[in-house]
């Protein structure tokens, strides 16, 4: 493999961690803006519109698979990108990006505990160590730094949806294991397909609890870069990445997308990085790289 070939993984793999962690920035953005399931809904419906065009041929070859495995795909489809979206950009009105962009960061420990208690894969002692590293990251996060607040059971609202989404989105990883065997693109589709239908009635009845208001032009444009950024262009490019240097090595870049979220929170957003976050946010990337290091080492 050519030093261009892994020059151009890893600068797709940097501009679609960035993505990813823009979307932390996006979902303080749309406070006031767009609710969140309106934005969870035209989200999808943009990433629909757009696929449908050039995925055609793919889903007419991969049709015959993808409608045995249609209620499995349904499922993951709207724990993955709807649910988890929801509670996501929810999350936003109540904590900071900061925040979010660092506890998003736990969902490789999550993938990991999941793993373990459902397909009962093994988990060395170094992997251990690691959760529990990156989990006493996330308390703090969820404690605003203050101890104290956990011994009450006093946890920020925003900061405990992130949590959920984080596993909801690593519950979607696992049975990812068990996908069909159907291109990447035709399940990505089928899954966001899922994920706007699914979205129809949590839409319906966020409105019956708060009515319903028109995005702004800003909530609008939201929106759109939504769509376009971290959902389509940042799946494709990391797709691409996967298929230059492996899942293992693409997989690692991941790690990138807390970073990029607390430094475009301070950046963008003028939120304080305090001292808590700082260490928080070592706790969970060191966490994170001890599980790695620790994994028993299998052929691919």
């Amino acid at each position: 493999m050519s030093d261009r070939t892994h020059l151009r993984a890893y600068g797709l793999l940097v501009f679609t961690t960035w993505c990813w962690g823009l979307n932390t920035i996006f979902s303080r953005l749309a406070v006031g803006e767009i609710s969140p399931m309106q934005l969870v809904m035209f989200r999808w419906l943009g990433v629909i519109a757009i696929l449908l065009v050039f995925t055609r041929k793919h889903l007419v070859r991969d049709w015959p698979i993808l409608r045995q495995h249609l209620l499995f795909l349904t499922i993951i489809g709207s724990l993955g990108f709807t649910l988890f979206n929801y509670l996501f950009y929810l999350a936003g009105h109540h904590t900071s990006a900061l925040n979010i962009g660092i506890l998003q960061g736990s969902i490789p420990v999550f993938v990991l505990l999941c793993s373990w208690l459902v397909l009962r894969k093994g988990v060395t002692p170094v992997q251990a160590i690691g959760i529990l590293i990156t989990l006493v990251g996330v308390m703090i996060i969820a404690s605003g730094g203050n101890w104290r607040e956990l011994q009450d059971l006093s946890i920020n609202r925003g900061d405990l949806y992130i949590i959920i989404a984080c596993f909801l989105y690593a519950v979607y990883s696992v049975a990812l294991s068990r996908r069909p065997k159907a291109s990447a693109i035709s399940l990505f589709t089928v899954m966001s397909i899922a994920a706007w239908i699914f979205s129809l009635p949590l839409l319906a009845f966020e409105v019956l609890q708060q009515g319903w208001q028109a995005p702004t032009s800003n909530g609008w444009l939201i929106a759109l870069l939504v769509t376009i950024l971290p959902s389509l262009i940042a799946q494709i490019f990391f797709i691409q990445s996967v298929a230059l240097i492996g899942p293992n090595r693409a997989g690692v870049f991941i790690n990138l997308v807390p970073v990029f979220s607390a430094i475009m929170a301070v950046i963008f957003l003028q939120e304080r990085f305090q001292q808590y976050h700082a260490f928080s946010l070592a706790l969970v990337l060191g966490g994170i790289a001890l599980s790695e290091l620790g994994r028993r080492r299998q052929p691919v």
